[in-house]
């Protein structure tokens, strides 16, 4: 079964709806709030790499206010453990029985804040819940609900102290993009209003999160051909012997190129994948997959580069998919 162009078109209108909703307080940064968008609704977490003052709290918590969901803001520091983040079960005397006590982990929009501060120990906490949307403490598990996302962040320099995310923790976030710096014109607009302290507030919901379940229900629906697939893995075989690639796509990956592309095409208002979805989401979906050899490095080889090039030697569909 596949989605209507009348339920497309009413996605890409809602999808439109919230970007537009969110863009009151990050300025000037539509790509990145699609890609967020685009995250929460193929039931995926994001992963942003840059510098501090960029916006990535005010990111967080404009999508939690647009979609009527809670937010919750993890600060990851060495001395974290993990039920600081998971939760704690505790025993209360008068009644004689031991109660959990939820951590900041069960809210709808979850921002861990310097995510490699932490250590390897707490940052495990988080693969549970990412993959299985629920935690376990002391032998019983506790669902976070639905939608559910983390926005982790980590800071590209002043690395001392800082513990390097493993790649079977990397490969859990669907995709891995930078917010950036503001252009001029946003700039001048954010230092207009800068009597504003918090432009999250002025984000007001358009959705509830039960609407959220259902554009992910038709995004799942969105048709792939068969040759968009092989095309996915096409990429993904190229990528394990592309020079200086020490560790290629993995089958998750592929399977997160797909699902990314499917709520990507839906949010242009269009019932199936193009080929031109699954180049346009290569690099934020591939750029935290791919190992690069020391080589790369004194070669000065990025890895923004392999994908580049592995575009290029993957011929993309010819015939038009439909």
């Amino acid at each position: 079964m596949t989605i209507s162009q009348q339920q497309a078109d009413w996605f890409k209108k809602t999808f439109d709806q919230l970007t537009a909703n969110m863009e009151q307080a990050v300025l000037g940064k539509r790509r990145v709030v699609r890609l967020a968008l685009t995250c929460l609704l193929s039931e995926g977490h994001i992963l942003l790499e840059d510098y501090p003052g960029t916006g990535k709290t005010m990111l967080a918590r404009a999508l939690a206010n647009t979609i009527q969901g809670s937010h919750a803001r993890i600060q990851f520091t060495p001395d974290l453990l993990p039920s600081d983040v998971t939760g704690v079960t505790v025993y209360d005397q008068h009644k004689g029985t031991f109660e959990f006590h939820p951590g900041p982990i069960f809210h709808t929009i979850v921002l861990a804040d310097e995510i490699n501060r932490a250590s390897p120990k707490t940052q495990s906490a988080l693969l549970e819940v990412m993959e299985e949307n629920r935690v376990t403490v002391d032998g019983v598990a506790h669902a976070v609900g639905r939608p559910f996302l983390v926005i982790a962040t980590q800071n590209p320099i002043e690395q001392a102290g800082t513990y390097r995310l493993p790649e079977a923790q990397l490969d859990r976030f669907l995709m891995k993009t930078g917010v950036g710096y503001p252009d001029r014109a946003a700039t001048v607009e954010l230092l207009v209003n800068a009597k504003v302290r918090d432009r999250a507030s002025l984000v007001n919901p358009v959705i509830t999160s039960a609407t959220i379940g259902q554009m992910s229900g038709l995004a799942d629906d969105v048709y792939v051909d068969p040759a968009v697939l092989t095309y996915v893995a096409e990429l993904a075989e190229e990528s394990r012997r592309q020079p200086h690639v020490r560790l290629g796509l993995s089958a998750r990956g592929c399977l997160a190129l797909v699902r990314v592309a499917k709520t990507w095409a839906a949010a242009d208002g269009r019932d199936h994948v193009l080929p031109d979805d699954v180049k346009e989401l290569a690099e934020p979906v591939l750029c935290h997959r791919l190992l690069l050899d020391a080589e790369a490095q004194f070669s000065g080889v990025t890895v923004e580069a392999v994908i580049a090039r592995l575009l290029d030697n993957v011929a993309p569909p010819t015939d038009r998919v439909a």
